[in-house]
């Protein structure tokens, strides 16, 4: 009998070997995306240079830590890979259904973990140009405040779950 599994070869790859995986030390900037009816939390931390011959701004180091499934493990991996390297701007630009087409297929009902891993990197590159006083692009912006009003209302849906991991993700990073 043939087993099904709901994951591409990609996704496991992922999952079993992640690719920057951790914190940085210092981060240029830091962001966080979540969920918590599903439980997928994800940080994603990154470290920019200026580009010496165009001036613009590259990521030149990123990681990134999840509490998640198989898929938010494999996208945060798979988002870190992409991202690294690229100007911030081209970085923004990367969606949900780019990770996915790299990554293959997932169940359905996995798809939003895409959005949170881009989520996260989105919050990292408003974290980076908030933390030096640079101009946000107004798609940063609105972004922001989707994921910030999205954030709030599950915080406040259920406030107990909130606080609880508020607690535990304190007690890990000591």
């Amino acid at each position: 009998m043939k087993s099904y599994n709901p994951y591409s070869k990609e996704v496991m790859k992922h999952f079993f070997n992640p690719k920057n995986v951790g914190r940085l030390k210092l981060p240029h900037g830091t962001g966080e995306a979540g969920n918590l009816l599903c439980g997928d939390i994800m940080r994603i931390y990154i470290k920019v240079k200026r580009d010496k011959k165009t001036g613009g701004r590259r990521i030149a180091d990123i990681k990134f830590e999840c509490m998640g499934c198989v898929v938010a493990i494999a996208n945060s991996s798979m988002i870190t890979s992409m991202a690294m390297g690229k100007t911030l701007e081209e970085a923004i630009k990367i969606t949900k259904d780019d990770v996915l087409k790299k990554l293959g297929k997932v169940p359905p009902i996995k798809i939003h973990c895409s959005i949170l891993a881009v989520d996260a990197l989105r919050e990292a590159i408003y974290d980076y140009y908030s933390r030096n006083k640079l101009p946000i692009p107004s798609e940063l912006q609105k972004e922001h405040k989707r994921i910030q009003k999205a954030i709030k209302t599950i915080e406040e849906r259920h406030k107990e779950y909130t606080e609880l991991e508020k607690k535990i993700l304190k007690q890990k990073s000591k």
